[in-house]
């Protein structure tokens, strides 16, 4: 049996969690400034394989292209660097990030091999900060406002625009949204309809998203981190990161009690966005890795 080098999930989580609450605590990861505002242009990406990162390293790989003024959004281990012959200049700083492996483990007493994932960590760094690679291509910026209409229309979903506020309203399934034309750029409103959008994919006829058990009280609240992380995911998906979020109240203090009363809470809300948002994707038939246009210079 092939041999995992894994860490203790207790400190990795419990590390990445508390980097993500002291976003939120100093204010850069707030509703006046959007998750999604780090993005740099779309999903981050590992510049070897070209896939789009996941889950909490999405939020982890933002947060750092953000404090570090990174402009592009690629990323590679040091290994892969080496590769493609590339170099990680010396001094670099990796973001440490964290992927679950399979584990077989064989039950002593009956002989069954059982399988459960393992938290590994790992750390990437910013092209910015390898040699040898590509300079970031340049192509004519994707057009971020019949994207978005894209994901919309064709997710099937009743969008009524009137009113004074945004929510989804479970009961009748539907999304209403203030008049697009109260909104104080086109960006600010498709943030806001993308929220209300993954609260639309929780419903019972479709990933049947249900938090009560786990978070009582909070549970709310935690749904609306899941709907503001999908948004911000879809946004980034198609190079719209401009966006205030508007007619939407705050859920930071839930959303902070939250994360520090559970070190999976962060994963947990990352991971279901993330299925928020491949619902999405696939109805809107488009691919959930960013297109080579995203992969421009901002």
């Amino acid at each position: 049996m092939k041999r995992v080098r894994t860490v203790k999930s207790t400190d990795i989580k419990q590390e990445l969690t508390d980097r993500i609450v002291k976003a939120i605590e100093d204010g850069r990861m707030s509703p006046a400034k959007l998750w999604a505002r780090s993005a740099n242009g779309g999903l981050p990406v590992n510049y070897a394989t070209k896939n789009a990162y996941s889950g909490a390293n999405i939020l982890l790989l933002w947060l750092e292209g953000a404090d570090r003024g990174f402009k592009r959004n690629e990323w590679m281990t040091y290994n892969q660097a080496l590769d493609i012959g590339a170099q990680v200049r010396r001094g670099a700083k990796g973001c440490r990030l964290v992927r679950f492996n399979k584990v077989e483990r064989v039950d002593p007493e009956t002989g069954e091999v059982e399988f459960f994932p393992a938290p590994v960590s790992f750390s990437v760094f910013n092209v910015e900060e390898i040699d040898g690679v590509a300079p970031a291509a340049r192509f004519d910026e994707f057009e971020p406002v019949d994207a978005a209409e894209q994901i919309l229309k064709r997710s099937g979903a009743r969008i009524i625009e009137t009113g004074e506020r945004a929510f989804y309203r479970e009961s009748t399934d539907e999304c209403f949204l203030p008049e697009r034309t109260r909104f104080a750029c086109a960006a600010n409103f498709y943030h806001v309809a993308t929220h209300e959008l993954m609260h639309w994919t929780g419903h019972r006829s479709r990933l049947a998203r249900d938090f009560s058990g786990r978070f009582g009280d909070e549970a709310y609240a935690f749904e609306e981190l899941v709907a503001e992380l999908g948004s911000a995911f879809c946004l980034a998906r198609i190079g719209m990161h401009e966006g205030r979020l508007e007619y939407h109240a705050s859920y930071l203090d839930s959303w902070l009690r939250v994360l520090r009363r559970d070190k999976n809470a962060l994963f947990t809300a990352a991971s279901r966005a993330g299925d928020a948002y491949s619902h999405v994707m696939k109805l809107a038939r488009m691919s959930e890795a960013p297109t080579v246009q995203m992969l421009a210079a901002a």
